[in-house]
Formats: structure tokens, C-alpha cells, sequence
């Protein structure tokens, strides 16, 4: 548990730090745990040093760690490619979709989510480098794309979600989270909605909030080296 909250206090300092350099709303960046391997045990560990939102990616084992958290106030994201056959289960248990890059998809999402639980909270995930092993929808066709999704009386289009190219070149990281943010700014001004730009991991989390982000995906620096995991 000290271990849990000496590296969370850790990542907020870090987080705060990198604010009061490039954000003038300072305290504005929010943290998702991206918890996928880890057990339920460890989330709660972290929910009891603060943390509140927590990011999936297999729908498995993600209702196994819901289920067991039930008595925590959590708000949790999916954040990994979405199979048709795991819609319903992601619109009936998830507060947030980050990875949404295809109609079919977010027309399932929108059908299957319960009326009693409100509008799911949507991001579109951008392929911002244009890379043609990711997922995303391509930058020129984010804007249609999320008009598409505008109209599904069951979700939120919240922000854009970016996965860039791994690379230590700081300058390469600014390069692809300033698209980024101007992307998003574009975003911004079409929908109210929209205040999420979800982009930045432990290892560029910096780079991504002097650019804009205004949520950061954190998983080795919280939890450490990740498990392996079968399930899906």
C-alpha cells in the first residue's frame, strides 16, 4: 500500500509540475491507472490512496475487477480495441470509451447502453501518425467521424484519445501531441461537449501535457512492469 501511494503522490507532483510550466488553468490534467493485468487487490490499494479512474483493455478482466470493486466509487474507461461481440458488456459496465474508431462500433455502443445509466462518455481514437499497424481514425476524417457520433442519443463525444509513435526524440513527441491538440482544438469548437484530450503515458507524459493533454494514461509508472495477461 505505501509503496501504491508513494508512487501515485510521485505522479501527480509530476503531473502538477509539468502544469505550472505550460497550463495556465493549473490543476486541470487528470490521471487514468491503466490497471489491464493488474488484480482488483492492487486497484484497491490505489482507490485507497486516492486514485478514481481506472483504464481496461480486456472486457474479462475487467468485469472480474468491477465486480470486485462494487463499493469503491470508480469511474472506469475501456481503452483497448473494441470486438463487436464485447459491446454490450462494455456500454452496460463502462463509464468511458476512449478507443472508438469505427461506426459499426459506436452505433452497437449507443443501441446497447442501458437508458438508466445515461449517455457513455466517448473519445475518438485518433491514428495520429499514421501508422498501419494502430488502430484510429486518420486525422483528415476525424471530423466527419465525429459527427457521425454526435448523432448516437446514447453517447458523449467527450475529446480525442492519441497513441504516437514510441520514440525518446523529444522533439518527435511534441511534433505528434501538437497535431494533437490542434486537431482537438478544431474538436472543440464544433461540440460543447468536448473537453478531453487523452494523450501522454509514463513515458512522455510530460511532453503530451506541455502540449494540451488534459488526461494522461499511466500504467508502468504506478504499478510497474506489467503482468501478462491471457485474458481478453
Amino acid at each position: 500500500m505505501a509503496d501504491i501511494k508513494n508512487r501515485l503522490d510521485s505522479i501527480n507532483k509530476a503531473i502538477n509540475q509539468a502544469e505550472m510550466i505550460s497550463n495556465p488553468m493549473f490543476d486541470t490534467v487528470q490521471l487514468l491507472a491503466v490497471s489491464k493485468t493488474w488484480p482488483a487487490e492492487l486497484l484497491r490499494q490505489a482507490a485507497n490512496a486516492g486514485q478514481t479512474r481506472f483504464g481496461e483493455n480486456y472486457i474479462q478482466e475487467a468485469l472480474i475487477k468491477i465486480t470486485a470493486l462494487t463499493d469503491l466509487n470508480l469511474e472506469w474507461h475501456f481503452i483497448g480495441p473494441i470486438q463487436s461481440n464485447k459491446t454490450k458488456d462494455i456500454a452496460t459496465h463502462f463509464d468511458w470509451v476512449q478507443s472508438l474508431d469505427r461506426l459499426k462500433i459506436a452505433r452497437r455502443l449507443s443501441n446497447q447502453r442501458p437508458e438508466s445509466l445515461g449517455p457513455l462518455n466517448v473519445c475518438v481514437q485518433v491514428n495520429i501518425d499514421d501508422e498501419a499497424c494502430k488502430s484510429g481514425v486518420a486525422i483528415t476524417e476525424t471530423l466527419a467521424f465525429a459527427d457521425d457520433i454526435a448523432q448516437l442519443k446514447n453517447l458523449t463525444l467527450r475529446g480525442l484519445m492519441i497513441i504516437p509513435s514510441k520514440t525518446d526524440v523529444v522533439s518527435q513527441q511534441h511534433a505528434a501531441f501538437k497535431t494533437a491538440y490542434s486537431l482537438f482544438e478544431q474538436l472543440k469548437n464544433h461540440y460543447e461537449t468536448v473537453d478531453t484530450l487523452s494523450m501522454g503515458m509514463s513515458a512522455d507524459m510530460g511532453a503530451a501535457i506541455e502540449q494540451g493533454s488534459t488526461m494522461v494514461r499511466i500504467g508502468t509508472a504506478l504499478f510497474g512492469t506489467r503482468l501478462t495477461s491471457s485474458a481478453q
